[in-house]
This record gives structure tokens, C-alpha cells and sequence, in this order.
């Protein structure tokens, strides 16, 4: 079971500045993390939804030039989804969003040991609901991670929000979130007693991301808690660098083999934090070079 599935959107960023001009970049967090763990060398197939259009095809470029296999499906939406980001003057941005999420229940590829989702896919209507379908019937037979994103503009009303997101983390065996996902879902709520909740939830490991701050990490086994600093040593911006994080701490976690089927899942259970810390390393070390470049930058093993 050498195969990873990835389910969630795919869009396009349109950033209008304010002479006018404008700029438009392939993205979606689930879309980034699948190309993230293409470039460290897994296989991934990609469950999303855009159009047969000029933009969809853009996205069907930039998927291929990383490797990941899109499933039959993904591209017969209406039209390809957007994010219109106008800045001001001081480059603070507003968002407008063009979204429809209307996915199927996805049938799990063959020899797939590993789930992974998140943003707003299992959250939007009426594909929010096929994502949680998918989780269920894959658990058996592969591990899950999630990383919520919380996009407040989307995702509506919090108090909803929040009971599919604990929903979906409880099929979880790995969930990432910001410290802004946190604040958002659990205003003032320390990150420590986050991270006891969701592992009480389902989750054998719980992390959340910090930007400058680096990582928290909670291995639910023995309930022990732990730090680790960013290795970024310049930032360009900070487009893609949670998804980075995410690719890379998959990734990590398949390598050493707590992560990629039911007896993976067991390992990962039994976890301490030192068994668990390579791969928070390889998260770190990705989204430090993610912040390095331009844009949502997917690095290479090579490059680790």
C-alpha cells in the first residue's frame, strides 16, 4: 500500500493590485500539499474538482509537471474555481471567492495506505459531507491526516464549522493546524489544552504551526508535549508554508513507517516524541525553504 490520495480543492488566486493589474497563481491547500508529497517522491493520486478550461487546464499542468496522477472526475465541474485577492495600497488583501465544492464520494484507489484532506473541503456543501464518506470507508485500510485551514470568509458560521472539523478529526490518525486556525475555532483557548481535545478525539499526533515560532507537537500516546524552532534563515513570504509543513511531515511520517495502513497506524499509536520528531524536521525543513522563494514552493527530497 505505496500510494497516497489527497481530496480537496483546487482553485485559481487571482491578485488584483491597485493599479489594476493582475496576477493569477494555481493553488488550494489540498492541491499544494498533494504536489508537496509528489516532489518528495510518493505517489499521489488527486481527488478535487475544477473545469475543462483555460484555467483548469493551467491546473492540469502544473499537476503533471509535479507528478501527481488527478482521478477520473476531478475535471468536469462547471467552471474552475477562484480567489480574487485585491490588495490596497498598503497590500493588505480582501477576498472574493468563486467556489463551488461539489465533490462525489471518491472510490479509494487501489493500494492506497494513506488519506489526506483538509481546508475547506470537508467543510463546503455538498462535497463536504462525500469528503467524511471517503474517510470512513478508507480508514480500514489507511491512515488519515487532516489540516483544517480554516478560512473563516468560507466556511460560514464557527460554531458549525467547528462540529464537522472535530467531526472529521476524530477519523484522523495525524491533524496540523496554525495558531490562527486555533484563535479561530478556539479563542483563547491555550494551545496545550487544543492539542489534549483533539488527541482525546481520535488523533495519535497533534501539531500546530507557529510561522516564526516554529512547531507544537503532542504524541497522545504517553501525552508528552514538545517544541521544535522554524530553520527558515530568510523569508520571501509565506504563501504555501503550512502545506509545506504538511507535505513534508506526511512525508516523513510514511518514511518511517507511522503512517501508510492499520499496522502503521498501531506504530503510530505507540509513538513517543522522539519517534515522531524526524518527521516534524522534515515538515520544518520544508516549509523553511517554502518561505525562502516566491509563491507556494514545493522543495525535493534533494533539496532537504
Amino acid at each position: 500500500m505505496d500510494r497516497t490520495l489527497v481530496i480537496g480543492e483546487a482553485l485559481v488566486d487571482i491578485v488584483r493590485r491597485p493599479d489594476g493589474s493582475t496576477t493569477e497563481f494555481v493553488g488550494g491547500s489540498p492541491l499544494n500539499v498533494a504536489l508537496g508529497l509528489a516532489r518528495l517522491g510518493q505517489s499521489v493520486d488527486f481527488a478535487t474538482r475544477y473545469g475543462d478550461d483555460e484555467r483548469g487546464h493551467r491546473i492540469t499542468a502544473h499537476l503533471a509537471s509535479g507528478g501527481v496522477h488527478v482521478l477520473a472526475g476531478s475535471t468536469t465541474a462547471d467552471h474552475t474555481s477562484t480567489a480574487l485577492a485585491e490588495l490596497d495600497p498598503a497590500g493588505a488583501a480582501a477576498y472574493t471567492f468563486d467556489l463551488m465544492w461539489d465533490l462525489r464520494r471518491v472510490p479509494v484507489p487501489v493500494g492506497t495506505g494513506h488519506v489526506h484532506t483538509g481546508s475547506i473541503a470537508a467543510v463546503l456543501e455538498p462535497g463536504g459531507t462525500a469528503v467524511v464518506e471517503t474517510l470512513t470507508a478508507a480508514r480500514p485500510g489507511a491512515t488519515v491526516s487532516y489540516d483544517p485551514n480554516v478560512r473563516t470568509a468560507i466556511m460560514g458560521d464557527l460554531d458549525l464549522a467547528r462540529v464537522r472539523i472535530e467531526e472529521v478529526i476524530a477519523l484522523c490518525d495525524v491533524v496540523k493546524a496554525s495558531d490562527e486556525d486555533l484563535e479561530a475555532l478556539y479563542a483563547g483557548m491555550p494551545v496545550h489544552e487544543v492539542l489534549r481535545h483533539w488527541g482525546r478525539l481520535g488523533p495519535a499526533l497533534t501539531v500546530v504551526t507557529r510561522g516564526a515560532d516554529g512547531v507544537v507537537f503532542r504524541v497522545e500516546h504517553a501525552g508528552e508535549v514538545a517544541s521544535a524552532p522554524t530553520v527558515a534563515t530568510s523569508v520571501v513570504d509565506t504563501v504555501g508554508a503550512g502545506d509545506s509543513f504538511m507535505a513534508g511531515l506526511v512525508s516523513g511520517l510514511l518514511s518511517d513507517g507511522l503512517l501508510g495502513g492499520p499496522q502503521a497506524r498501531r506504530r503510530l499509536r505507540e509513538a513517543t516524541l522522539a519517534d515522531v520528531r524526524s518527521a516534524i524536521e522534515r515538515g520544518l525543513a520544508c516549509s523553511g525553504l517554502t518561505v525562502g522563494r516566491a509563491g507556494a514552493y514545493a522543495p525535493s527530497l534533494a533539496e532537504l
